[in-house]
């Protein structure tokens, strides 16, 4: 099955770079859809990632330079907003599966969201795809604390300081508070703590404490004092916490060139790969000293 940005495009709906839709790799519904607290004004949101044309990653292969002449724009991502088929509205982000694994090696919230959603949020996912989701938690490290916490920081400040509008307008009139700013407090809290004491992350596993807060069970206070305790607790679970304080970059980067290869083929002249060279320098002296002992070399 194609991915739902092939679709889109064949339909028309939306105007990614022409080699994008038959390279997405990964596709699946993020957001309220898979926190399992969606509600009938929900649209879907998607993430995903390609692999583009080769001389993108590896621009040296174009005969680029870095840092000399004219430099091309680097391909990052593709967005499309308030895309609607007839059935669903979409919003779709299809990030470079290089600034994919830099995002969730920072253990960006949302990039850690879309690797663990549920299975049945998965849209599309190839080979490399399914490869990338089996191997999700090697992204996981204690730097989710501060970047969970710094997002959470700020949906706690948005839940009363921003200007409401549109739908969220009448949120406000009806709460006196944005309680959708308040369910991403206590979501953003509530993953965090599950990553550093388990390792691991389900998304929906408060999805009734979510809910209730949406329908305005909450008072903003207990939103604010349920922070304020969390955080204090959690500095504890940090500390404690059998992740590894930073990300194993290079385990992470051999899964990036293992999913390059497997898309592209081999990467000779694309990239060196020391423990590959080193692999082979080792197999060659071994040729060499068995050779001579047989006496074929003095």
């Amino acid at each position: 099955m194609g991915s739902k940005t092939a679709d889109l495009a064949k339909q028309g709906l939306i105007s990614p770079p022409k080699w994008l839709p038959d390279n997405v790799m990964y596709e699946t519904i993020v957001g309220s859809v898979a926190y399992g607290v969606s509600n009938e004004w929900s649209d879907a949101d998607i993430y995903g990632f390609c692999i583009p044309p080769k001389e993108v990653v590896f621009p040296h292969l174009a005969g680029e330079i870095l840092g000399f002449g004219r430099q091309k724009k680097r391909f990052e991502q593709y967005q499309g907003h308030h895309i609607t088929d007839g059935e669903q509205e979409y919003d779709i982000t299809i990030f470079s599966i290089v600034k994919y694994f830099h995002l969730c090696m920072e253990n960006n919230p949302n990039m850690i969201d879309s690797l663990f959603t549920p299975a049945n949020c998965v849209l599309h996912a190839t080979k490399v795809g399914q490869r990338v989701r089996e191997n999700r938690r090697i992204f996981l490290h204690k730097g989710c604390w501060h970047k969970f916490k710094g997002y959470a920081y700020s949906q706690l400040h948005k839940m009363t300081s921003k200007q409401p509008e549109g739908k969220r307008f009448a949120i406000v009139e009806q709460y006196g508070y944005d309680v959708k700013f308040a369910y991403h407090v206590v979501r953003l809290i509530s993953e965090v703590e599950q990553i550093l004491s388990e390792g691991d992350l389900d998304l929906q596993r408060n999805r009734e404490e979510l809910k209730s807060i949406r329908r305005g069970e909450w008072t903003e206070t207990a939103v604010k004092d349920y922070f304020a305790r969390k955080e204090t607790e959690l500095e504890t679970v940090y500390h404690e916490s059998q992740l590894p304080y930073s990300p194993d970059e290079e385990r992470i980067k051999n899964l990036l060139l293992e999913c390059l290869e497997e898309h592209y083929g081999s990467l000779d002249g694309c990239v060196v790969v020391p423990e590959r060279a080193v692999t082979y320098l080792r197999g060659i002296q071994e040729i060499i000293a068995k050779a001579t002992v047989a006496g074929l070399i003095s």
